[in-house]
């Protein structure tokens, strides 16, 4: 049963999703998807902020293949096609989100969340402190342990 259900999947059901407008499952496993959304969706908006700025450099160092086909307008493509990767890339991610298969592994993700058992604020600052202070304690040790061996080794190199 599993292996027919991937295999539909597979075979065309792809596309079908992916120019679907339905939401999975809308009210379970919100909070998980709209971070993982967000994630995603910032990554994909850094790429395209920086191919717009490298998109001038590039379309400026490339001439015309013949005089007939005319430079490019670096104005209207700088900020085109970006803005159609953009638009294109947040409905991809939108969709992905949305998918049967990922939308239930995030459901199952917030659900054992839940199940976690959280410190408290007070918590949090103990241990904070007890790390920062064993780093520097540990820093401290082989700070002591470098000057050691560099005296020891200087001592043995004036002696050759």
């Amino acid at each position: 049963m599993a292996e027919t259900h991937e295999r539909r999947t597979t075979d065309g059901n792809l596309w079908k999703e992916l120019l679907s407008f339905s939401v999975y499952k809308p009210n379970q496993g919100r909070v998980a998807r709209q971070t993982t959304f967000a994630a995603l969706a910032v990554t994909l908006v850094v790429g395209v902020w920086r191919m717009g700025q490298l998109l001038p450099l590039w379309l400026a160092s490339g001439t015309s293949l013949s005089p007939v086909v005319p430079v490019v307008d670096i104005g209207i493509v700088r900020f085109l096609v970006p803005g159609l990767l953009l638009a294109f890339g947040l409905w991809i991610i939108f969709r992905f989100v949305n998918m049967q298969r990922f939308a239930d592994f995030l459901i199952a993700v917030e659900t054992e969340m839940t199940k976690v058992s959280w410190p408290t604020g007070d918590e949090v600052v103990r241990s904070s402190a007890v790390i920062i202070f064993l780093i520097f304690a540990l820093a401290a040790i082989l700070a002591g342990y470098d000057l050691f061996w560099w005296f020891v080794l200087r001592a043995i190199q004036s002696i050759g």
